[in-house]
């Protein structure tokens, strides 16, 4: 199995390439937005996260995309969150 860090997105999606100080891993994202590395996954497949390759092609997500989920985290209110769960929810199913 490959470790985490090593996996790519090519197999399974088409996405952009960008330069390192563009990218992050998913579990610095994890880190900065203090959720679980299960939750990015979660958050790429709801488009809240943008996927894309480093150079190297190691599976990350866009900085700016992370700094946007945590403005958005900082300022939602509780219902506009709720809302958000409950769209994503169904758009799940």
């Amino acid at each position: 199995m490959t470790p985490r860090h090593e996996r790519r997105y090519s197999k399974l999606l088409r996405v952009a390439r960008v330069r390192d100080d563009g990218w992050l891993p998913q579990y610095e994202a994890a880190r900065q937005l203090d959720i679980a590395v299960f939750r990015v996954g979660v958050l790429i497949a709801c488009g809240h996260l943008v996927p894309t390759e480093n150079a190297s092609g190691s599976a990350g997500v866009t900085i700016t995309s992370v700094q946007a989920e945590k403005t958005w985290r900082a300022n939602a209110t509780y219902r506009v969150k709720a809302l958000r769960l409950l769209k994503d929810t169904v758009g799940f199913f």
